[in-house]
């Protein structure tokens, strides 16, 4: 049986999946899920994903939700097959796993919450964005993004000279933060050109503006 997403073709966490998905070269089958009609919230949806959030997988009946555990699970399973995402040697895995948690504390934290507001906030409801908060989040951004200046200034990734999913993990937001008209990106030319070797992956290439079934 394939591999199913559920989950909506724009949403970050969706395509984080779908990303990873394409770079282990896994068929999959893509069913949207209309989270402009409240889809995810519904009882059905729920008993799959309790938190009403998008994506899951179901994989033979095996139910799976957060994008990052997702991309574990596919780049353990198909470990043999597409791009090598999570290293083997102890040492290089717990660099791959120090460089997820730089992730997850110190630029998702950030970059989320200012997409959040500046892009996400008045396209979705119509109200203003807090400039003021906004800022605040950049400003944080930008000194977690000086270390990451310093790291990349030594490797080609946040993990070593190898990709890994720490690196892919970054995808969704670091190209939508542009659209809120900050530079923190660019100011910062290690993390720019980190940025934009990864977006010219195939895979980002094929799901920045939606998702399609691959199988």
């Amino acid at each position: 049986m394939v591999l199913t997403l559920y989950g909506h073709p724009l949403a970050t966490c969706t395509q984080r999946v779908a990303t990873v998905l394409l770079e282990k070269q896994v068929p999959f089958k893509f069913v949207v899920v209309d989270i402009t009609t409240g889809e995810h919230k519904s009882p059905a949806y729920l008993e799959k994903q309790p938190f009403g959030q998008v994506p899951y997988i179901d994989e033979d009946g095996f139910v799976l939700f957060e994008s990052r555990a997702i991309s574990r699970y596919i780049a353990d399973k198909y470990s043999a097959q597409g791009t090598p995402l999570i290293p083997k040697d102890a040492k290089d895995k717990a660099l791959f796993e120090q460089a997820a948690s730089i992730e997850t504390a110190n630029f998702d934290t950030f970059a989320g919450k200012a997409v959040s507001e500046k892009v996400f906030k008045p396209a979705f409801t119509g109200a203003k964005p807090d400039e003021a908060f906004f800022e605040t989040q950049i400003t944080e951004l930008g000194k977690k993004l000086d270390v990451y200046e310093k790291i990349l200034s030594k490797q080609k990734y946040l993990a070593g000279n190898e990709l890994t999913l720490a690196d892919l993990f970054h995808l969704p937001y670091a190209n939508l933060l542009p659209q809120t008209g900050s530079k923190v990106i660019e100011e910062r030319p290690n993390v720019a050109k980190w940025v934009e070797d990864l977006k010219a992956r195939p895979s980002w290439q094929a799901v920045k503006q939606g998702i399609t079934s691959t199988a």
